[in-house]
């Protein structure tokens, strides 16, 4: 039987409500206790979900807290993080593990020698549709990979966030920083790390409009760039060009494309955990539909329309996966997938993008890491509940 471990949730926002839904799926972790920057907030979090709500300080103090859940705002990731850390806790982050490379270099090197587990999100990949694919990648049915086309594009989180505003902040604004750490993570769990990256950037609109919420109607000044279109080249020096946009009204293009040797295979979004890979061996343009409806990460449980362009109104969405891996590994001692080696080579991938495209020099990637192990549906019913 797992242990259970007792969570302690900082920054009770939009996204909270996503990992109390894992409880409903994983049997090795409870959030028990939840803390804000706003007492409020913690309050009515803490009545929502029938827990106690603590200051931030407490939640460190706290000894029956083992593992913190930081969801914070981006640009708070490393001070929750380090703090985390400091107080002997295991700890894991929502993207990115932080908004500069070198503070998330200090997370990783202060959680080693802490001999602590840092996990940071994205947690799709571990999902039925990357994890479908990349079987089908690793069993060389397209051959070797060496092109590839990406896209994340849409108007913008401002029509359904009630506190966009930091997105669209800099530093740790931008869509590199909110989506990229999807796309990035994919990729490097699909064709391992990257090296170098160049790019180009722009701002489309100076000012956007608050959509939903308590704030609805009120406009706000945009600090940052709002579109990347990048190429990133990997170790095994596949080619991927990338756009990441808040400035795209609707588009009819895939989210990811890779282009074999052999043939070319379409890969489900990679911010959710399901869909179906398409494969074409034929230049006649022939796919082959392969579902993942019925695996575990891929059953279907969300039905409600999308704001977002060509993201299904139909799909799977377990989030909480990787802090239930991750908590698994601290039992058993293993190595976890979700890591903060692979987040800080995401990190990497993130900053060399902004760096290049927004001053126009090609950037190396300073770190590297391995590709995370295969997640197989036996190890995945491991942590789920029966």
């Amino acid at each position: 039987m797992n242990k259970v471990f007792k969570v302690g949730l900082i920054g009770c926002g939009h996204i909270a409500e996503t990992y109390f839904r894992g409880h409903k799926y994983f049997n090795n972790f409870k959030i028990v206790k939840c803390a804000d920057i706003n007492m409020s907030s913690a309050k009515s979090c803490a009545e929502t979900y029938n827990i106690e709500a603590v200051t931030v300080d407490e939640m460190f103090k706290d000894k029956e807290i083992e593992i913190i859940l930081n969801l914070t705002i981006p640009k708070a990731h490393y001070e929750i993080a380090n703090k985390s850390l400091d107080s002997g806790k295991h700890t894991y982050s929502e993207k990115p593990i932080a908004v500069n490379f070198e503070d998330g270099k200090k997370l990783l090197n202060k959680a080693r020698g802490k001999k602590l587990y840092l996990g940071c999100a994205p947690d799709t990949f571990l999902g039925g549709g990357i994890q479908k694919t990349r079987e089908l990648i690793d069993s060389k049915l397209i051959g070797d990979i060496k092109l590839g086309n990406a896209i994340f594009a849409y108007p913008g989180l401002q029509s359904y966030h009630p506190n966009p505003e930091p997105h669209f902040e800099s530093p740790g604004g931008g869509p590199v920083i909110d989506m990229g750490p999807y796309y990035f993570t994919t990729l490097v769990n699909l064709l391992g790390p990257a090296k170098q990256v160049q790019g180009r950037c722009i701002k489309v609109l100076e000012e956007r409009e608050i959509g939903t919420g308590s704030k609805k109607g009120k406009k706000f000044k945009v600090n940052c760039p709002t579109t990347y279109l990048a190429t990133i080249q990997f170790e095994n020096e596949t080619i991927i060009q990338i756009t990441l946009s808040f400035d795209v009204v609707i588009h009819q293009r895939n989210h990811i494309e890779l282009y074999g040797t052999k043939g070319s295979i379409i890969v489900p979004d990679p911010n959710m955990f399901g869909g179906s890979c398409f494969v074409s061996e034929s230049p006649e343009g022939q796919w082959n539909e392969h579902k993942t409806d019925k695996l575990e990460l891929g059953k279907i449980n969300i039905t409600n329309q999308s704001s977002r362009a060509n993201e299904s109104s139909t799909n799977a969405n377990y989030r909480g996966v990787g802090l239930s891996e991750m908590a698994y590994c601290v039992q058993k001692q293993k190595e976890h997938r979700c890591s903060g080696e692979l987040a800080l080579h995401v990190l990497d991938i993130i900053d060399s993008t902004m760096k290049a495209s927004q001053t126009g020099v090609p950037q190396e990637i300073k770190t590297t890491c391995k590709k995370p192990k295969f997640f197989s549906d036996a190890e995945v019913r491991i942590l789920l509940n029966s």
